[in-house]
This record gives C-alpha cells, structure tokens and sequence, in this order.
C-alpha cells in the first residue's frame, strides 16, 4: 500500500514542467470538487498546488514516537558534554524531560517555548565546545523535533 502524503511531509514532483523533479514540503492537504486530493508544496518561498499523483513521497514527516525517542537520545548525550555550567546541567535535563511530557499534550505555545529554551542551551554550549562527535546526532534529533514542531501543531 501506498503511503498517505500528509502535511508535513517531504515530496518530490513527478508532473513534466518548470517543478519537475523539485522537492518541497507539504504545507497543506485539500480536495477540488471532484474529491481529488489537492497538495500545496511549499518549494522555498513560494507555495504551487499539485494533484497527489503528481507527487512522490520522499520522506513522511517524524512521528510522535519518532520526536519522543529523539528528546530521549538528546537527553542521553547531553550527558556526555563536558564543560556543561552547573546552572545548565540541571536545566538541560529538566527541559527536555519537561518536553518529552508535553509533547504528547500537543501545546504548541508550551513545547515551543522549551524547545526554544533547550535549543538556545544547546546553541550557546556549541559554541564553547563543538569538536565532540555527539553534536550531530544532537543536532539531527533536534532538527527532527523542530520539524514535527512546525509541521503538526
């Protein structure tokens, strides 16, 4: 079975013309009056309409599964930077634990306000010690959660 393109959803255009084989994101799902899905892909700073079957899907957009296991892999590396100040080393954890039990609450104001506080920890520490090999593997988990952010709320 095919898998369902969805908002959020990365896709690539299969339909001949100025779009072909351009990816984009999924911004919004609708349907025309012949109840043919109608996908508006965002394609940098501009939005174009495409029928589903013009479009391939490349990648599906994290789940909630996907995000909760991410904070957790965050919050088992962050552990391991060192140089980490005290006030941080207590508030880091705590934030990402906090996230991880609001996630599921689907707050939008709530998750992006500690999202953005962890992310702003995480930028700040990067920038006294950013050699470690664990930074990109922070920094794919936290780009994966900032995608369900921005995608499913």
């Amino acid at each position: 079975m095919k898998d369902r393109i969805e908002k959020g959803d990365i896709v690539l255009i299969n339909k001949s013309g100025k779009y072909y084989n351009q990816v984009g994101e999924v911004s919004e799902i609708d349907y025309n009056i012949f109840f043919v899905k109608i996908v508006i892909v965002k394609l940098g700073n501009q939005q174009e309409t495409f029928e589903e079957k013009d479009l391939q899907l490349q990648t599906k957009k994290p789940s909630l599964k996907e995000v909760i296991a991410s904070v957790d892999k965050i919050l088992e590396l962050v552990e391991h930077i060192p140089h980490l100040p005290t006030k941080e080393k207590l508030e880091l954890p705590n934030r990402l634990k906090y996230l991880k039990l609001d996630i599921p609450k689907l707050d939008k104001q709530v998750i992006q306000n500690n999202f953005d506080s962890i992310d702003k920890i995480l930028a700040v520490t990067r920038e006294a010690d950013s050699s470690a090999s664990f930074w990109q593997e922070i920094d794919s988990n936290l780009e994966k959660i900032s995608w369900w952010i921005r995608t499913s709320l």
